[in-house]
């Protein structure tokens, strides 16, 4: 191989590890629970039958306004005792805890019995 040929496979192999986002690959813990979803501090009114949550304040960041942060509409998928379910980030729950989500009714229906109210669970980016 010529010089040329290395340094482009050596800027092709970087640009894919460099470009893979740290967030889809990692797994987090924390408290599940639900919530009576309405208004959310992603800006858009959403109701308890669909699988919507609100991600922890940490992990949330909030900017200045935040109907503009980058993890509203990104999804999630949330995994407890009794199953999984994939959710769309549109608000945030303050008093969570680092690792923790917040959920809609139809949505923590599928991971526990709302009966439970508040379940250990893990999560991450997709």
């Amino acid at each position: 191989m010529n010089l040329i040929s290395v340094l482009a496979c050596l800027m092709t192999v970087y640009m894919m590890v460099t470009m893979a986002s740290p967030l889809e690959k990692r797994q987090y813990a924390g408290d599940g629970t639900f919530y009576n979803v309405g208004l959310g501090s992603c800006g858009k009114n959403h109701g308890n039958d669909q699988y919507v949550a609100a991600l922890n304040a940490p992990q949330m960041k909030n900017p200045g306004n935040p109907n503009h942060n980058k993890l509203c509409d990104r999804r999630i998928r949330v995994t407890g005792p009794k199953g999984s379910v994939t959710v769309k980030i549109v608000d945030t729950c303050p008093e969570c805890k680092y690792g923790s989500v917040d959920l809609s009714p139809s949505s923590f229906k599928q991971i526990a019995d709302l009966s439970a109210g508040r379940v250990k669970i893990n999560w991450n980016w997709v």
